[in-house]
């Protein structure tokens, strides 16, 4: 009976114990308000991790000891976002600030809202951490992923659980997926590299690659030692109730619990975003996080979800960015880079520098009207810049540093790399430069690298180095060579067995089936990537169709000018790409317009809400515009049809109120074929 007593009188001191606990990590960790010393933390926590050890069948996820690390993992495993994970374009200058507010004005009055003067946008500090998507289910977090491609990323729950900023129990017990930026404070990071110089080891270059190796990090308790931070900034999918702002977002996660940035402001109006831009510069270096710049959104959800996003980035909101860093460094040589198109492009080759945490050792020069506005030459010390996330430039050229070594550079009139007689040529209006002969080895080796790549053909295992062999080997020498591939023929590349052989061969027939935008944009048609691409295949329907347009066809199209228009005709009228064309079209099977459903999709339009089980969204709808339909982020009088999934929200609700045809899953499955 003693021990009865005993037993339940632990079971409410556990209790008691991890409320308490809870209650002081958020006061100290979310709002910097502690009430008690961390010796006293720390005694509470002990007596917890002893209770809990003794009586471990009360064992909780949510408990706070699950922070201090659990074993290590084997190896980290993929996870399928469900949401896609956009990454925000870069504005550098207020005069980019008022060309990206005009044209979110213009998208707008597209979408038939009327743009107000002055619009509001929601502004954030840019943290310079890494991305976290967190999933709650009944409010208790069950994975944490990072970003990876925007479709799947590694799932790094266990060390996400670490971070004694982000409640593994949500004060609500909703589903909830929030989105966040993990980061590693300065404090940490100098304590961090004194220990690594300590012991040898080569110090972080900065706080992001830090938080970065943190979280890849297969022991959690490594995790845990490093003290990672995080600001959530976004919800991705609340089960109801979603609110209408995102102020009010950021209102909603702080009262579930989570830590969110201080110095979030409501800006009306670029000129009070540029007043906000210009403060928080002034911080930078100053907080125990780094900052690279502001992100602004529009503080309407409903107009976030009007005008959508671009094939890469939401048109909602952009990344102010804080002028780049800058250092300096000496120019070695300028050498010629062709690309799959023929484009030949300048770039510098430098002594190797440290910038923004990466070492830079070659910088693009663009173009020869370019080298001539630098008057860039070999030998000069110049100043580099880090110009957005990864793009190094050279800005100036200090003229004071030349002794009279420096060597002009010449733009050539032939390279050699180009094929033939090397010819060049100016690419007219524009000041670029391209091969006259189409068909050089540089340009094949990169157009085939583009074309087995995952955005288009996708064919696993066939990277660029097994595509030099093959080319090398005469194996292939157009693309429909890569369909007539033999296992012998694939038997002859170094480190290559049976298996491998096979797995290979299987994947390249499982690429056989391509939808229309995909085949479109790999055949490495000048001026024309993955949304030209989509654009061009909802206008015309078929491959024949795009291949009989002409320019003005072309041009009515929105997003499609007459460079674009001019570059598309002159590849369908040069008779080696047709029978490349025609051959590729032996091989493969193009997924087009299903006639059987034509009349119920072709210029219908859906929207689609709530979790699909089934099918992921992209894949929901990538059937939908290949059978003629359309794809809304909103519902309105002229939606034709909203799928709902599971948890569908406000849209669902909507529907119901404008009287619009809903479909749940398995109905939109039976009528699409999926």
């Amino acid at each position: 009976m003693e021990e009865k007593t005993k037993r339940n009188d632990d079971e409410k001191r556990i209790e008691i114990l991890r409320n308490t606990i809870k209650h002081h990590n958020y006061l100290y960790h979310t709002k910097d308000a502690p009430e008690i010393s961390d010796e006293a933390y720390d005694s509470l926590l002990k007596e917890l991790i002893l209770l809990e050890e003794k009586y471990p069948e009360l064992h909780s996820s949510t408990s706070p000891t699950q922070r201090v690390g659990g074993e290590p993992i084997e190896s980290f495993s993929k996870v399928k976002h469900k949401v896609r994970q956009w990454s925000y374009d870069n504005i550098f200058n207020h005069k980019e600030l008022l060309k990206w507010d005009e044209k979110t004005k213009r998208f707008i009055t597209k979408s038939g809202d009327i743009a107000e003067s002055n619009l509001e946008y929601y502004c954030e500090p840019k943290i310079d951490g890494l991305k976290i998507v967190l999933n709650y289910e009944k409010g208790r977090l069950v994975q944490a992923a990072t970003r990876g491609d925007g479709e799947s990323g590694e799932d790094v729950t266990h060390n996400v659980k670490t971070i004694k900023s982000i409640p593994l129990q949500l004060n609500r017990g909703i589903d909830l997926i929030a989105v966040g930026e993990c980061w590693l404070p300065h404090s940490e990071l100098k304590r961090i590299n004194k220990k690594r110089v300590k012991e040898g080891e080569q110090p972080f270059a900065n706080a992001r690659n830090a938080a970065a190796g943190t979280l890849r990090q297969l022991d959690p308790k490594v995790a845990s030692s490093r003290n990672l931070d995080a600001f959530i900034y976004d919800i991705d999918f609340i089960e109801k109730d979603a609110p209408q702002t995102q102020e009010s977002e950021i209102s909603l996660l702080k009262d579930l619990g989570f830590k969110t940035n201080n110095k979030n402001k409501l800006c009306v109006g670029v000129e009070e975003v540029e007043s906000y831009y210009k403060k928080l510069s002034t911080r930078k270096g100053k907080d125990e996080y780094e900052i690279d710049g502001v992100v602004l959104k529009l503080n309407s959800v409903d107009l976030q979800t009007k005008i959508g996003y671009t094939a890469k980035s939401p048109r909602f909101g952009v990344a102010y960015k804080f002028p780049a860093e800058q250092v300096t460094t000496k120019v070695y040589d300028i050498v010629l880079q062709i690309g799959r198109t023929g484009v030949i492009t300048p770039v510098a080759v430098l002594e190797p520098v440290l910038v923004a945490g990466s070492t830079v050792s070659r910088a693009t020069l663009h173009n020869e009207d370019e080298i001539e506005r630098l008057d860039v030459r070999v030998g000069d010390t110049v100043i580099l810049q880090k110009a957005g996330d990864v793009i190094p430039d050279i800005v100036k050229v200090l003229t004071e540093f030349r002794d009279g070594s420096q060597k002009k550079y010449i733009f050539p009139k032939t390279v050699p790399a180009c094929g033939g007689d090397g010819q060049i040529e100016r690419i007219p209006g524009q000041a670029a430069h391209r091969c006259v002969n189409k068909n050089s080895y540089d340009q094949i080796r990169r157009r085939f690298h583009y074309f087995v790549a995952k955005q288009n053909f996708n064919i696993e295992g066939l990277g660029p180095q097994i595509i030099d062999v093959l080319l090398d080997e005469g194996l292939i020498t157009e693309y429909a060579d890569i369909y007539r591939l033999e296992k012998g023929d694939l038997m002859s590349i170094p480190r290559f067995g049976d298996k491998s052989v096979d797995n290979l061969l299987a994947s390249i027939e499982g690429s056989r089936d391509i939808t229309l935008p995909r085949f479109i944009s790999s055949l490495s048609i000048d001026q024309v990537g993955e949304e030209t691409a989509h654009l061009l295949a909802k206008k015309f329907g078929s491959i024949e169709g795009l291949m009989r347009a002409k320019a003005e066809d072309l041009e009515s199209i929105d997003g499609v000018g007459s460079v674009v228009a001019n570059s598309i005709v002159s590849w369908f009228e040069d008779s080696t790409n047709i029978s490349t064309l025609k051959n590729l079209l032996r091989e493969v099977n193009i997924q087009t317009i299903d006639s059987s459903v034509t009349s119920d999709f072709a210029g219908k339009t859906f929207v689609l809400t709530g979790t699909l089980t089934s099918v992921s969204r992209d894949e929901a709808k990538e059937k939908i515009r290949r059978l003629g339909g359309n794809v809304s982020s909103s519902v309105s009088s002229k939606t034709d049809y909203v799928v709902a999934g599971q948890n569908p929200g406000s849209k669902y609700d909507k529907a119901k109120e404008l009287g619009v045809k809903t479909l749940n899953e398995k109905e939109f499955t039976l009528l699409t074929g999926l």
